[in-house]
């Protein structure tokens, strides 16, 4: 589920924009799902040296809806504080990193996770360490050993946080570029010689969380459900991130500090919502509100833009699409209310 600087304002707040969320069974441990938030899309490697990092000042949640609410029955919050261990160097690292303990780490980033169920919220692992960025073969010369090092059990969990390689595969130069399609872009209004489609994201990076949950940890009912036709096999997954309502620079201790509530800037869950479905003058809206409000949104995806524009930047070559004037009531089960039990044998939403 993937949408990468999708809205104005978040476009300027990359450390609180939500670029992916992964949920499924795991396939390591079956009775268990892996839950996966990405943030901070287009990290380039070599972004030294101020290298890329989790928010201090920001509240990465994923949430949990198993009651088909679209509302959160249980949230695992993330929370990250940064050390400095020497102030009298402007480097990321003095030497070689070792180990995720190694001294010569100048900026360690280490965070809390906390489980929120019934309004109660309860500190499952404090001071769990993140691995270093993958700086290049000298400063991180075994980076596979630490990311290894920052996989942490917390009770019947595990958890990571830390950068990774951003694994969406999506040729945005091309889709921005007025919709063109490089396999047969010489049918578009703007005709160009085809081309075979590039990653745009590939070399990029992105900073994760993942978390491995026994799937009785989640589910309605406590327990491993065996029938997927049954409406308590299924769980909603999304993820968020939060800043405080206001926040000041403080002087004596030199850095900005957050002040009131917390107030979500960004969300995500299903694929591309915001970024091809929701209006421009929408999309920072969509971004703060909770998914059982989505509704407001449905004449978007009933009579989405894209499919308005395809047969006019492709003249005659989608026929069908062009005569399709009805709600599209086949997004509107995939991106709003669930696919009707029966409709794929052995699946329901």
């Amino acid at each position: 589920m993937s949408s990468h600087r999708e809205a104005p304002e978040m476009a300027k707040d990359p450390v609180a924009d939500s670029t992916d969320v992964y949920a499924f069974v795991s396939p390591d441990r079956p009775r268990t799902v892996t839950l996966i938030a990405n943030y901070i899309p287009f990290q380039t490697p070599d972004g030294g040296p101020n290298f890329y990092e989790f928010g201090d000042d920001v509240a990465y949640d994923i949430h949990i809806s198993n009651r088909g609410r679209s509302e959160a029955d249980i949230t695992y919050r993330f929370r990250f504080h940064t050390e400095v261990r020497n102030s009298k160097t402007f480097l990321y690292n003095t030497g070689p990193i070792s180990s995720i303990q190694d001294t010569a780490w100048n900026r360690p980033q280490f965070y809390s996770l906390t489980r929120i169920k019934d309004g109660e919220a309860k500190v499952l692992a404090r001071h769990l360490a993140c691995p270093p960025v993958n700086i290049g073969p000298r400063s991180t010369p075994d980076y596979p050993q630490l990311a290894e090092q920052a996989v942490h059990k917390v009770g019947r969990r595990r958890v990571f946080a830390g950068q990774r390689a951003d694994a969406f595969h999506v040729d945005l130069g091309s889709i921005f570029d007025l919709g063109a399609l490089r396999p047969f872009q010489h049918l578009h209004l703007i005709p160009m010689a085809d081309a075979a489609g590039r990653n745009s994201l590939q070399g990029f990076n992105v900073h994760s969380i993942v978390l491995q949950v026994p799937i009785g940890e989640v589910s309605r009912t406590g327990d491993v459900p065996a029938d997927p036709a049954k409406a308590r096999s299924v769980i909603g997954v999304w993820a968020s991130a939060s800043r405080r309502k206001s926040r000041m620079f403080d002087k004596s201790m030199g850095t900005y500090v957050g002040h009131g509530p917390w107030e979500q800037v960004s969300r995500l869950g299903n694929p591309l919502f915001n970024e091809v479905i929701t209006p421009m003058a929408h999309k920072d809206m969509w971004n703060a509100r909770h998914p059982k409000g989505d509704s407001v949104f449905a004449k978007y995806v009933n009579h989405p833009e894209l499919a308005r524009l395809l047969p006019v930047l492709y003249p005659g070559v989608f026929p069908h699409l062009a005569a399709y004037h009805k709600a599209r009531a086949d997004l509107n089960a995939i991106l709003l209310t669930g696919i009707p039990s029966g409709v794929v044998p052995g699946f329901q939403n």
